[in-house]
């Protein structure tokens, strides 16, 4: 890409001179789509983003939450991190050190923030499992993701799989980070006071990742896993350990006035934005920055997308004690330049090569106004069904199957808080900081938004909810990633701008702050436009970190809790039979349904609690079964067995009336039948029966290891 005609103008008028070709490309990049969300920032104020609990919100590397007390091991007020990036081009162009460096840099993001990285969630988007092409960037991708999260210490927790044949030529790598702070040790990416120095800390500068943001910002060529190999940026996991461990030291001798990581747009893209966000200007020698290659040109230099990499404010006082904790851990550092009052101005062998205003080059991009075209809902089309063969297909589908093949491959447990591992509705950390759970779930269902984007957005909000009081946990605040095609053509942009605002109404029901997120557009290959993906990471907060499995105990009666619908769109089983269907009916009390399940799941009484998603009560009782426990069920029809209507799950109790009780006035509560001890799952549906072993189910869900191992 180059600048383009109509945004050079825009330059050249503010600047009163044609730019330089440094400048031209720093404003190509930092006014991409990637950065400057010219198609989407119309649209994002639909979002709330204030709380209570909110400290950090959007606008910074990553949104800062306050956690609730309940008793723990500081003094001090603890705050949790969030952050969510995409990494889904340079993934399909190289599968292991795209997603390998969307971990890094979503780590790093965490670290601007003072925070310490304590949890992953990835959410990954492929073509039919089907196809060889699929699963060779499913294996490099996951392969990354592991390899990288593993050797820095970051545990890998949780997030979602999921495969549609409209991925095939772009999937879709979308990583989450949790971090923990508190109030002292927090720092943002404004930067502070004119004289203070910047200092770049971490590897040394390559060639790696140039141009890495409008990269990201065009559809993908049919050549593209050739042609944008440059553009990919090489991960080295242990120099993002040391860079870990050196920002806490940081961060602890209270060094740091203000902080970014190197990402989208290198040098450039950090260090302009940082002084923009301060209303400063800076003087930078790009001859200072250490580089890894010989004779590297200003443009490179400013621009090269290397990874494990920092850019520090410090006080010139500070400088010298900066240097030895980088020396201490054997990384990269070089005084490259100065916070100022004024523009933005690099220096090059003697020579300006940059000199523009900070905050015209880090906000000056004008914004797109695009047509949209409002998506329609498909007519029904129901097919008929035999009992058996959905439930095989529907259970054994690749979407519902188990996804032990690719968290057995993530250290979760390292750092010593995973309460609730990965495999359930949503994972449970430790922040014994301050006594309290937290959850953590992320993912989004494209078969949802593909039916109807706007009421399946609102459904991934209250799915993931819905995961998160399943364990007991109250929802605290999320972030989002948003996945779009080309925004250009009115009809994929009409989608987009629908699960905008079906995911912003449904968090603004549910009272969840959306504090921050990514945009990721023009996902469009010679496949065709992805369908428009609103991947949620969403936590919640609970007194203590027990909660209660997805697994049967055995003993308890088993009830269906929240009101269902007996629409099919989006369904799995629609998948794989064929057919459609109108979306289903959400809750309007849907607050009120979370809350209640929350507390019903930290009841004393309740043995196990599983929420219905995908592939509807049929997978969810799937799951649930084991060798010692299984169950005896009844349900009216297919249509009950197999529906998908979020804000549900199925409650084992030993005190039916007082769940119950609860939902009173809240939401139905339909019984279900018994837990039992023969590890078989008994179903009635109107008039037909089918009993299948927990072996017989576990063979149907291991389609993916099955396939790879």
């Amino acid at each position: 890409m180059s600048l383009a005609d109509s945004d050079r103008e825009l330059v050249t008028a503010e600047l009163g001179r044609d730019p330089t070709p440094t400048e031209a490309a720093l404003f190509e990049n930092l006014w991409s789509e990637h950065c400057a969300y010219r198609s989407s920032r119309p649209l994002l104020s639909a979002f709330s983003s204030e709380g209570d609990q909110v400290v950090v919100g959007p606008g910074d590397d990553a949104a800062v939450v306050r956690v609730p007390d309940n008793g723990g091991e500081s003094d001090a007020e603890a705050y949790v991190t969030m952050g969510i990036e995409s990494h889904n081009h340079p993934s399909y162009v190289d599968p292991y050190d795209g997603a390998a460096t969307g971990v890094g840099g979503i780590v790093r993001d965490t670290l601007s923030m003072g925070a310490y990285p304590i949890a992953l969630a990835d959410s990954l988007y492929f073509g039919g499992f089907d196809r060889e092409h699929t699963r060779y960037l499913f294996e490099g991708v996951v392969e990354g993701i592991s390899d990288y999260g593993n050797a820095i210490g970051v545990p890998t927790v949780g997030g979602s799989v999921e495969f549609h044949d409209d991925y095939e030529g772009n999937p879709l790598v979308n990583v989450a980070c949790v971090g923990l702070v508190d109030e002292e040790r927090l720092v943002t990416a404004e930067a502070q006071e004119p004289g203070n120095e910047l200092v770049l800390v971490g590897n040394a500068t390559g060639r790696d990742g140039l141009g890495g943001a409008s990269f990201a910002s065009e559809d993908l060529a049919e050549d593209a896993e050739t042609e944008d190999r440059p553009a990919v940026q090489v991960g080295d996991p242990y120099s993002e350990k040391l860079l870990i461990e050196a920002n806490e030291e940081l961060i602890d001798g209270g060094l740091v006035r203000s902080a970014r990581d190197l990402g989208a747009a290198g040098l450039g893209g950090a260090s302009s934005e940082m002084v923009a966000k301060g209303g400063l200007g800076a003087r930078i020698d790009l001859e200072r920055v250490h580089q890894r290659e010989p004779n590297m040109n200003a443009l490179e230099i400013v621009l090269a997308e290397s990874q494990e990499r920092m850019c520090y404010e410090v006080r010139p006082e500070d400088v010298e004690r900066v240097e030895e904790i980088a020396g201490k851990y054997d990384l990269g550092c070089s005084v490259i330049g100065e916070v100022s009052e004024g523009n933005y101005v690099c220096t090059f062998e003697g020579e300006t090569v940059v000199d523009v205003p900070a905050e015209f080059l880090a906000d000056g991009a004008p914004m797109n106004d695009l047509d949209a075209v409002e998506p329609a809902q498909p007519e029904p089309d129901r097919p008929d069904v035999d009992l058996q063969s959905a439930f095989e297909a529907v259970v054994g589908a690749p979407n519902t199957a188990s996804k032990r093949w690719v968290y057995r491959q993530y250290d979760h447990e390292v750092g010593a808080r995973t309460a609730l591992k990965p495999g359930d509705d949503a994972a449970v950390m430790a922040v014994r900081e301050a006594g309290t759970g937290l959850a953590l779930s992320a993912g989004a269902v494209p078969a949802w938004t593909d039916c109807a984007p706007y009421d399946g957005a609102r459904a991934v909000a209250l799915e993931n909810a819905t995961n998160l009081a399943a364990k007991g946990a109250t929802p605290l605040a999320a972030v989002d990633c948003l996945n779009g095609g080309n925004p250009e053509k009115p009809d994929v942009y009409g989608r987009f701008t629908a699960i905008v605002d079906g995911l912003a109404d449904m968090c603004r029901d549910l009272s969840v702050p959306v504090v921050g997120g990514n945009v990721s557009l023009y996902n469009d290959s010679a496949a065709g436009p992805i369908p428009p993906t609103p991947t949620l990471a969403m936590v919640g907060t609970k007194p203590g970190y027990e909660a209660p499995s997805a697994a049967l105990d055995g003993r308890g009666t088993l009830l269906l809790v929240g009101a269902g619908s007996d629409a099919l769109g989006g369904s799995e089983l629609l998948a794989e039979v064929g057919g459609a269907d109108r979306f289903p009916t959400l809750p309007e009390n849907a607050s009120e349904v979370v809350a209640t399940l929350a507390e019903v799941a930290n009841a004393d009484a309740t043995l196990a609690t599983h929420d219905v998603s995908n592939g509807g009560l049929a997978v969810t009782l799937a799951e649930m079964i084991t060798a010692d426990a299984g169950a005896d069920v009844a349900v009216e029809d297919v249509a009950s067995l197999f529906a998908e209507t979020p804000g549900r799950a199925v409650v084992e109790t030993e005190a039916p009336e007082a769940v119950h009780a609860a939902f009173d006035g809240v939401a139905p509560v339909a019984e279900l039948g018994e837990a039992t001890r023969d590890g078989t799952l008994s179903l009635s549906v109107g008039d037909e029966r089918l009993a299948v072993t927990s072996e017989e189910v576990a063979a149907l869900r291991d389609v993916i290891e099955a396939e790879l191992d």
